[in-house]
């Protein structure tokens, strides 16, 4: 009889260090949002479905973050703010809860609440409207209700049903007292503190495994030989210093495990590395302290091996690695199960989600009869705001059909270890799961700068001290262990310098209101370690990495694309070289509240341009049955399409003597998530190096309702063939 099919779901939990090493303040509040959310949520659902079975991987430093607000040390802003009473609040203070308390995903955590949507169209839905007419639109209790509904819908369903008052004031909705906020928070400060003993619980009673990222979520291959980008990346431009410092890999992988042991009590035997960033050094490091398994992407197999065969069956197989030392296990996420979980599920009826996956699961199991496990690896926290109820119910019904089901079953890395015959591997290709290298973190002037900066900051610090270098020229096995608390300040700085997250906003590859914060974050712990050796501060710390845009801009495309016109987000990959324009930091344009664009993709292959528009919620919920969109096109000619939600192919138009007049290309396009358009490039007739102008318009009937950007064309270049020649995302 044959084996069921064994199924990982692994779930990684991380977020940056938002605290301020100078100030000591979070400056920004995700982690306690994502902790009332999302941690307590993924643990409570495992906890109520019996056999389920689920792998969770912690960031170390996030562990810390999470414990400073269990323990109520944390210093936030954003709590201060909530804490506050609306009757002696400023107008600074009320302009701050207005400004940053509806950050929080529209269609799914604001509108739900009348109360909540009601507030939020109080401001216009536009940050451009004016400061002075909101507050005085706000009144206290507006204020205060703002208050509670902000974290209340940041507030996990598991949770709320675990915790009735929780419930009673999502029931009450509206007109919340100063003692309503009171038992809200006295409900987050038990969350808080029940987060890290709920996955202890579950990891002895044996539902879930728990595994760790290195402490700082360094990408460990950079950190071992910068020069291991060129690999994958023949041609990207690397820093201008040396930097191979092993042992630094060495000591965030031991010291985070230490910290991991001090939470949890054990010493934990597996790793997903940071961003699935692996190379032949990295694993032997890893192995020689003492981690058992690792996981990265299919990429990385396919790109290893050379491809994964028919079928893709090599990928459904635990594999055996050895670089100069004891054997570990590496497991290869399947891409597209995992994407469908974090992009695409959350827009579907979620019994309908669940019989798909388990339905390619099965077909996985039928075609290729020698497949042992299916890898499922992603994000553990950022998918579940655009579920209905935070995902609890796909969730929930995923682990209890797994856990019934004859053919698929859910199982820990351990269980499949033990489990399942292991393949062999010589050599890993070295890279992470985006593009199978290391583009996201290295190669662009600003990332570049960057590892100059920490290169420097590192060499300041061993010549300035003897003792802070033979520390760092051996291992730190426990940063909590160093004696002398400043050179283990200069450690812990040292090493959060080199987190991944500060490079994923540097660069154009990645877009966040809060990139110039990350920024100062990054600078700010180079510059503690320079004051915390009483060195002076070199004056380029003091200058922003981050380089402004002009209004809107985001990035130009660094390669080419060739998406699937179907106005669905199923691929991360599809758009990721995409150029990036954001819409509501352009000019407000008509009725925006009624039709709120944000962002804008454009990019090109061979054939043809393509153009994607999101809105602050899926699309076909925003728009009205007679409404349709418009794309304009400027060069040496006028050009326009009609998007129509119920028509998929429409004819270019041409302005030829002051009329439209229809050509014969057609364009494709797609209204559902998304709007996603494919415009031919031949009759445009664009040559590499020129410019082509681009708006947008929304009709609704025959009336002009919306307009994008309102005064002046976007300004868009297009590379032609050349963007393939130079570009980092290779």
């Amino acid at each position: 009889m044959k084996k069921p099919l064994s199924v990982i779901l692994m779930w990684h939990m991380h977020q940056p260090l938002y605290k301020d090493p100078f100030s000591r303040e979070y400056i920004l509040p995700w982690t306690y949002l994502h902790a009332v959310k999302d941690y307590f949520d993924m643990a409570a659902i495992v906890d109520e479905v019996q056999g389920a079975k689920a792998v969770f991987n912690f960031v170390p430093s996030l562990l810390d973050q999470i414990d400073d607000y269990a323990s109520g040390s944390a210093k936030d802003p954003f709590l201060v703010h909530a804490m506050m009473d609306p009757s002696v609040m400023g107008e600074k203070e009320r302009l701050f809860v207005i400004s940053n308390f509806f950050s929080a995903n529209r269609q799914r955590l604001i509108e739900p609440n009348r109360r909540y949507a009601e507030l939020f169209r109080m401001t216009g839905g536009s940050s451009t409207d004016s400061s002075d007419r909101i507050l005085r639109q706000f009144r206290d209790q507006d204020i205060l209700d703002l208050q509670v509904c902000f974290f209340l819908a940041w507030t996990g369903e598991a949770a709320r049903r675990r915790f009735p008052e929780l419930q009673a004031l999502v029931t009450k909705e509206r007109g919340y007292t100063k003692e309503d906020k009171q038992i809200l928070f006295a409900a987050h400060r038990n969350i808080l503190k029940s987060i890290i003993p709920l996955y202890k619980k579950l990891h002895d009673e044996g539902k879930i495994e728990l595994s760790f990222t290195p402490y700082y979520h360094p990408i460990m291959p950079l950190l071992c030989d910068l020069k291991s980008a060129k690999v994958a990346m023949p041609r990207a431009h690397l820093p201008d210093v040396q930097f191979q410092h092993p042992e630094d890999a060495r000591s965030q992988i031991l010291s985070g495990a230490a910290c991991f042991e001090k939470f949890f009590g054990f010493r934990p035997n597996g790793c997903w590395p940071s961003e699935g960033s692996v190379s032949d050094q990295v694993l032997g490091v890893m192995s020689a302290c003492g981690v058992r398994w690792a996981a990265t992407d299919e990429g990385i197999l396919s790109a290893s091996i050379g491809g994964l065969g028919i079928g893709r069956e090599a990928l459904y197989h635990p594999y055996s690695f050895s670089h100069g030392g004891e054997d570990i296990s590496i497991f290869f996420r399947d891409h597209n199960l995992s994407d469908l979980i974090g992009f695409t599920y959350s827009q579907w009826d979620e019994q309908r989600a669940i019989a798909d996956f388990t339905g390619r699961l099965k077909g996985i199991a039928s075609g290729l009869p020698d497949a042992c496990v299916v890898p499922v690896i992603l994000d553990g926290e950022n998918a579940w705001e655009y579920y209905p109820d935070n995902g609890y119910h796909f969730l929930k019904g995923l682990y209890e059909v797994l856990s019934a089901d004859g053919d698929i079953h859910a199982v820990t890395c351990r269980e499949a270890i033990s489990d399942a015959e292991h393949r062999r591997l010589h050599h890993v290709h070295p890279g992470s799961w985006i593009n199978s290298n290391y583009g996201i973190w290295i190669g662009h002037p600003e990332e570049n700068r960057a590892w100059e900066l920490i290169a420097k900051a590192r060499e300041s610090a061993v010549k300035a001290s003897p003792q802070l270098a033979a520390l760092l020229s051996g291992t730190v096995p426990d940063l909590d262990a160093i004696e002398d608390r400043i050179l283990a300040g200069v450690c812990r700085d040292l090493f959060a310098a080199q987190g991944s997250d500060w490079f994923w906003w540097y660069g154009d590859d990645h877009f966040s209101a809060h990139s110039d914060q990350f920024d100062l974050l990054f600078r700010r712990h180079l510059m503690s370690v320079y004051r915390s050796l009483a060195l002076d501060i070199p004056a380029e710390l003091y200058e922003p990495i981050k380089k402004k845009s002009p209004a809107g801009f985001i990035r130009p495309p660094a390669g080419f694309i060739s998406p699937e016109i179907n106005g669905n987000v199923g691929d991360y990959f599809e758009w990721l070289s995409a150029g990036l324009y954001d819409l509501s930091r352009q000019s407000s344009s008509m009725h925006s509240s009624d039709a709120p664009l944000r962002l804008f993709y454009y990019g090109f292959d061979r054939n043809s341009l393509y153009f994607r528009i999101d809105g602050d919620q899926s699309l076909d919920r925003l728009i009205q049955g007679a409404d349709s969109f418009v794309l304009y096109l400027t060069q040496k000619t006028e050009y326009r399409v009609k998007i129509h939600p119920l028509i998929s192919e429409a004819k270019l138009q041409e302005k030829r003597s002051g009329e439209w007049v229809e050509t014969v290309h057609v364009c494709r396009s797609a209204i559902r998530r998304v709007c996603e358009i494919a415009v031919p490039l031949s009759p445009l007739d664009l040559a590499a190096g020129d410019y082509i102008f681009v708006s947008l318009t929304q009709l609704r009937g025959d009336d002009d309702v919306g307009r994008w950007p309102a005064d002046a064309p976007m300004k868009l270049l297009y590379a032609g063939g050349e963007i393939e020649l130079d570009t980092w995302l290779i």
